[in-house]
C-alpha cells in the first residue's frame, strides 16, 4: 500500500473545510495545511486534523504557495486538494482500492473532477480528468534497446475517482485581479492563461471586467508571435469589451477581422446583441442565427447554443412572432450542447 500526503492551501474557509477534511482524512498518512491569511477560524478546523498547519505570507502566486505545501510532505505520493471539494463514499473506496494497488512505476494519478456546470465555474464541461495524486520522489529509468534514453515523460494512470467540486461561491473576481496583476507587473500570460482568462470572461465575466480586459487583449493582437487560436480569441473578447462600451468603430473594426477568416460563434452573438440593441431585429437574427448554425464557440459552448437560442427567442418576440419566439425559448431551456464537452 502506497502512503500519502495530503497537501492543501486555504484561506478563510471555515463553511466548507470541516465538510473537505471529513472525508479525505482518514485516508491519508498525513495532512499538511497552509493557511495563507485567514481570519476566520480556518486554522483551528485544520488543526483539529492535524498539526502541520503552517503560516505562509501570501505573495498572490498560488504556484508558490502550492510549493511551499509540497516542501512539508513526507510521504510516497502527494495529494492537492481544494477546501471546496469532497470525496462521496463510493469514491472514498475507490481512493482505498488505489492506494492498496498503485503500481510503483506510477509518477501521477488523474481523477475525474466533477460537478462545474451546477456550480457555475469557468469551465464548459461538467467532468474532466485533472491530475490529483503525485509521487513525490520521481525515479528515472533507461528506455530504448540501443541508442539508450531516460524517460522524461511521467507515466500517468487515469483512475476512476470523481471529485465532487462543490464551491459555495464563484471565484471568478479573485482570479481577474490576479490575470491582470500579472500582466500589469510585466509578464507575458501564458498560452495556457490566455485562453483561460478569456474563458472565465465570456462564462463569468461582467461589464466591467471586459473593460479592465482590453488592454490585455489589445496587446496580444499586437503581438506577433501569438497564434491563431490567441488572435481570435482576442478578437472575441474585444468585440465584447468595445460593444460594452460603446466604441462602435473599434468594434466593427475587429468583429469583421474576425468574420473575414471563419468567425467564432462568440463574434456572431457580440454582432446579434449589437444589432438587437439598435431595433434592427431582422439583422440581428442573421447573426444569432449564425453563431447557432454556422459557427463553433472557442470560449463558452453556450456562444453556439443557448445565448443565441435566447438572442432568437427575444428578437422574434419583438417582431411579434410570439409562437416562434417561444419555440426558440423551449428550445433554449432544454439546450443539452453543454454535454458535449464532457471530458468522460
Amino acid at each position: 500500500m502506497i502512503t500519502v500526503s495530503l497537501c492543501m492551501i486555504v484561506k478563510n474557509e471555515e463553511k466548507v473545510l470541516k465538510r473537505c477534511l471529513d472525508s479525505i482524512a482518514d485516508l491519508m498518512d498525513e495532512i499538511i495545511i497552509i493557511d495563507t491569511g485567514s481570519t476566520d477560524s480556518t486554522k483551528e478546523i485544520a488543526y483539529s486534523y492535524t498539526d502541520k498547519v503552517y503560516d505562509y505570507e501570501w505573495c498572490n502566486d498560488f504556484s508558490a504557495a502550492r510549493n511551499y505545501s509540497f516542501s512539508f510532505a513526507t510521504k510516497e505520493y502527494i495529494y492537492t486538494a481544494d477546501a471546496d471539494e469532497v470525496l462521496d463514499e463510493t469514491n472514498r473506496n475507490r481512493f482505498k482500492l488505489l492506494k492498496d494497488a498503485l503500481l510503483p512505476e506510477i509518477d501521477i494519478v488523474q481523477m475525474y473532477y466533477c460537478n462545474q456546470l451546477e456550480n457555475g465555474t469557468a469551465y464548459n464541461y461538467d467532468k474532466e480528468y485533472r491530475p490529483k495524486l503525485y509521487k513525490r520522489i520521481r525515479t528515472f529509468e533507461w528506455i530504448e534497446p540501443v541508442h539508450e534514453m531516460v524517460r522524461l515523460e511521467p507515466i500517468i494512470y487515469d483512475s476512476d475517482i470523481e471529485i465532487l467540486h462543490m464551491p459555495l461561491s464563484n471565484h471568478s473576481g479573485r482570479d481577474f485581479k490576479a490575470f491582470l496583476r500579472h500582466f500589469s507587473n510585466g509578464n507575458r500570460l501564458s498560452s495556457r492563461l490566455h485562453h483561460m482568462y478569456a474563458m472565465e470572461l465570456f462564462i463569468s465575466g461582467q461589464d466591467k471586467d471586459f473593460l479592465d480586459a482590453i488592454s490585455v487583449f489589445e496587446a496580444t493582437l499586437s503581438d506577433t508571435t501569438r497564434s491563431m487560436d490567441e488572435i481570435k480569441e482576442a478578437m472575441a473578447i474585444l468585440t465584447k469589451a468595445y460593444r460594452i462600451c460603446g466604441n462602435e468603430r473599434k468594434m466593427f473594426q475587429t468583429a469583421l477581422k474576425d468574420v473575414a477568416s471563419t468567425p467564432s460563434a462568440e463574434t456572431c452573438c457580440e454582432l446579434g446583441e449589437y444589432y438587437y440593441s439598435a431595433n434592427e431585429l431582422d439583422e440581428a437574427c442573421i447573426w444569432f442565427q449564425n453563431a447557432l448554425r454556422e459557427t463553433e464557440s472557442i470560449l463558452s459552448i453556450k456562444s453556439s447554443g443557448e445565448y443565441p437560442l435566447r438572442g432568437l427567442a427575444k428578437c422574434y418576440d419583438g417582431l411579434g412572432e410570439k409562437e416562434l419566439a417561444e419555440e426558440y425559448l423551449k428550445e433554449a431551456e432544454s439546450s443539452q450542447d453543454l454535454k458535449l464537452l464532457n471530458q468522460d
